[in-house]
């Protein structure tokens, strides 16, 4: 193979046509209310009802020394720091998706302007984005269905709702905490009950059976809804999205009565170090609006409905957002969440409000629910065009004769996520996926700059504005919430892109097909 073969790209108009086979035809059904609520099912999830609490309290290195700033009140100003950049990266994906209406996402763009290595790579990124980001939302709706049974007086064993890792941690940090003499109660309720889980759990051959069992079987049933078909799962996710959305409505209605200025006061307790870390963890709450491209051949007029639902959907989750850390820092001060699983029901429970942190914990189940149907419907379908492309094997490809969804891959998804959840712990699972998902973005950027020089007069019926600031902007920002996560994060980033080139080289480009611009 030529070094020139491993920039090829594939046409426009060949991606076009190929979504009009009729053996590997997706079922277009969905329209701009589908596709802005499977958007808004997407984005609001694990990050506003776990991950935002780590954003504001910060995080601790076992010797109890700061390992990572808190944003404190200040998390305000990360969630519109963050949303300005994923705004810039929306515009582009806009773009590409009216232009360019196939499953596939960042990959199928990557492969029409920079070739077949960059579609290859950001195809293998995306995995950490879509599965990988999935193991982190079933680990989170897991904790909150634990605080749910709790609230009901109902017991969860430990040791079937936590993964080994966690539960050696903690039971590492209780022994050293009750050597030192350290009251126990400081450690918070999260590492109790993972210590605990470690010294119940049942013994083979004296190694604890640790394994976090809600998170697997809420996967094996969203693979199930996924399979029937596309039409099925978008109103499944629309029914969880209305739940989720009166749930933070009541958060922010009741939670506001209950705001003290003096839990503002400092502003920004850590300065500009917090704000950015913040911003770094909090991305994870604003991934998903990306994911509507990946079911782009499964809707009515592409070309007129992705942008809506891309920029509706993200335009919403801001302002949501923002009210809702407003309400959060002002309940609590911003360093009571250090270490809480579920920052919003915690606000309430502190209050002494165990009934709304149980309706809290009610709906978040809901809210992650639809988040893991939107992810697990994205990585199958970027699966299926790399199957189609020949990256992968031919069964990738295959879709259902009677549900017409590509079954194979849903279901194979399924069980990758369904394992790994398992046996994962949230904050290595988010960190991963943040680093992935900023790499996708900007990979579609620079694709929006190089397909603007090489096929200008191409029609668009969106038009990302300001060229080429916009998608400058969007490179610019992305590489620096990239550069605000740890250097363990980049290490496990490198050593999983490093794995997927072995693949490429000794598997895909032998297997690819050969596509020309004639």
């Amino acid at each position: 193979m030529a070094l020139r073969d491993l920039f090829r790209v594939k046409p426009l108009d060949q991606l076009v046509h190929e979504t009009e086979h009729p053996d590997k035809q997706l079922k277009r059904a969905l329209g701009p209310f589908h596709l802005t609520f499977i958007g808004i099912g997407a984005i609001i999830g694990a990050g506003i009802f776990s991950m935002v609490g780590e954003a504001a309290a910060g995080a601790t290195a076992s010797a109890g020394v700061a390992a990572r700033a808190g944003a404190g009140p200040a998390l305000i100003i990360s969630f519109i720091l963050v949303a300005a950049a994923c705004s810039l990266a929306a515009l582009c994906y806009a773009e590409f998706a009216s232009m360019a209406p196939v499953s596939g996402s960042a990959y199928t763009y990557a492969y029409a302007t920079l070739g077949e290595l960059t579609a290859w790579i950001i195809g293998w990124d995306l995995i950490l984005e879509y599965a990988v980001g999935n193991i982190a939302v079933a680990i989170s709706w897991s904790d909150y269905l634990q605080t749910l049974l709790s609230n009901l007086h109902l017991t969860w064993p430990h040791w079937l709702g936590v993964d080994f890792g966690s539960a050696l941690h903690a039971a590492r940090k209780v022994a050293e905490a009750t050597g030192k003499g350290v009251d126990l109660s400081t450690l918070g309720s999260t590492v109790l009950q993972s210590a605990e889980a470690w010294n119940q759990a049942p013994r083979l051959a004296g190694i604890p059976l640790i394994v976090n069992l809600p998170a697997v079987l809420i996967i094996a049933f969203i693979t199930w809804i996924l399979v029937l078909g596309i039409r099925e799962s978008a109103r499944f996710n629309t029914a969880m999205v209305i739940i989720k959305l009166l749930v933070i409505g009541l958060f922010v209605a009741v939670g506001a009565f209950y705001v003290k200025p003096d839990n503002y006061v400092p502003f920004s307790p850590n300065g500009w170090a917090g704000i950015s870390s913040g911003a770094a963890v909090i991305f994870f709450a604003y991934i998903g609006f990306d994911a509507i491209s990946t079911a782009a051949e499964e809707t009515r007029d592409p070309q007129r409905n992705m942008p809506i639902g891309i920029l509706a959907s993200l335009i919403v989750c801001t302002l949501i957002y923002v009210i809702v850390a407003f309400v959060l820092t002002g309940m609590l001060k911003w360093n009571l969440y250090t270490g809480v699983a579920d920052p919003l029901a915690k606000a309430f429970e502190q209050r002494g409000l165990n009934w709304i942190s149980g309706i809290i914990s009610f709906g978040a189940v809901f809210a992650t629910t639809s988040v893991l149907l939107v992810f697990q419907l994205g990585q199958p379908r970027i699966f299926f065009s790399m199957g189609r492309d020949g990256l992968l094997p031919e069964w990738a490809s295959r879709v259902h004769p009677k549900y017409k969804t590509p079954h194979v891959t849903t279901i194979l998804t399924g069980i990758f996520v369904a394992v790994l959840s398992g046996i994962s712990s949230i904050e290595e699972a988010a960190n991963l996926c943040n680093i992935g998902t900023l790499f996708a973005f900007i990979l579609v950027a620079a694709g929006i700059i190089v397909l603007r020089r090489t096929d200008p007069h191409r029609p668009r019926h969106f038009r990302t504005p300001f060229m080429p600031w916009v998608p400058l902007g969007a490179i610019a920002s992305c590489f620096w919430l990239m550069f605000e996560l740890h250097w363990v994060t980049w290490v496990r980033f490198i050593g999983w892109l490093a794995l997927g080139l072995v693949i490429y080289f000794t598997y895909s480009r032998h297997h690819a097909r050969f596509y020309s611009k004639t």
